[in-house]
């Protein structure tokens, strides 16, 4: 970008307001929302300043970036950029071709990547060129082929294994995180970023969004258990901090770890902190709870979604489809 700027609200509008030779300057927005209005103060500091967008890879990459702001994406970008643009960066949009796309792959498959690392990598690349075309930046985006995504693993753990994970917590924080994650079906990032303002007690439910705008995927508002109130209300007692899970009185940015050493320890194998969502939508959909609930509890766009990762594990699921294949019916004996 040629500037800094920022956005906030000034008598009820959304306004973009930036420094110039010394003098804060400020823009009235037209946009009615949060997204809009980064949109529309991109395309005004644009207009303001003379000197062109950066039209490589790595200038619509950057752009991308400061329109996410600070959402949780933009700093992902930050680590996964170092990778993408190395081989993409010096690139325009149109020049990137398939096999530019397949070399990529290669290589990072040669320094040990995993295909699914690799997936989101190029899909970052593919979203910043989106952008760039959908702002007018760039006329046509290109398009960028990405190995197939890997199949979803499998695995979750029935009520014993359960209560052997809890049991082998190496501390306090661990466990709240794992009881979090199981009781509320968010991901560990809705978690980590749990603030005690969005746990509402009296309400009993927990808003897993930061805010109304984002980040919203895998996000809800969900309900507080018996089993989650009691570990709240400890855990409330003794908060050093704004964040429910803390470590010192800090804001714990990682349980890979603690996770780590608390699965060894359970002696559960294939055991991560997305098995313990997946955990939480298989119980549901084992114990009859509607798909449209589930897919409500954890923050699906849709109920297809849902369906096609959790219909297996509903025992009545598809007991009306098989019943009328049910060819062989007794007969009465004349």
């Amino acid at each position: 970008m040629s500037a800094e700027f920022t956005i906030g609200r000034l008598k009820g509008r959304f306004v973009v307001t930036w420094r110039e030779d010394g003098k804060r300057r400020r823009y009235r927005l037209a946009a009615r929302t949060k997204r809009e209005a980064e949109a529309e103060a991109l395309d005004v500091i644009r207009k303001e300043f003379s000197s062109p967008v950066d039209d490589t890879i790595r200038g619509l990459w950057e752009e991308y970036r400061a329109f996410l702001g600070d959402r949780k994406t933009a700093e992902t970008m930050h680590w996964t950029g170092k990778a993408v643009l190395a081989h993409f960066g010096a690139l325009r949009p149109d020049q990137i071709k398939v096999q530019h796309c397949r070399d990529y792959a290669a290589a990072r498959t040669a320094e040990g990547r995993k295909q699914g690392a690799i997936h989101t990598e190029l899909g970052h690349l593919r979203s910043a060129v989106m952008f760039a075309e959908k702002h007018g930046i760039i006329t046509r985006a290109p398009f960028i082929w990405r190995p197939e995504k890997p199949a979803s693993k499998d695995r979750w753990l029935n009520h014993a294994e359960i209560e052997r994970l809890l049991d082998a917590a190496v501390s306090p924080h661990i466990r709240l995180a794992i009881l979090l994650m199981l009781t509320t079906a968010g991901r560990v990032g809705a978690v980590l970023d749990l603030t005690w303002d969005r746990v509402d007690m009296d309400r009993a439910q927990i808003d897993l969004r930061i805010d109304a705008v984002g980040p919203r995927k895998g996000r809800a508002v969900v309900p507080i258990n018996a089993t989650l109130r009691a570990a709240l209300s400890v855990a409330a007692e003794a908060a050093l901090s704004d964040y429910v899970v803390e470590y010192a009185g800090d804001r714990v940015k990682s349980i890979r770890t603690g996770m780590d050493a608390t699965t060894t320890r359970a002696n559960l194998e294939g055991v991560s902190a997305h098995t313990l969502r997946h955990t939480a939508g298989v119980h549901m959909a084992a114990a009859n709870i509607p798909m449209s609930l589930i897919s409500q509890y954890l923050g699906h766009s849709n109920t297809a979604v849902t369906e096609r990762v959790y219909a297996r594990y509903a025992p009545e699921h598809m007991t009306e489809a098989a019943n009328v294949l049910n060819f062989t019916k007794a007969r009465k004996v004349q």
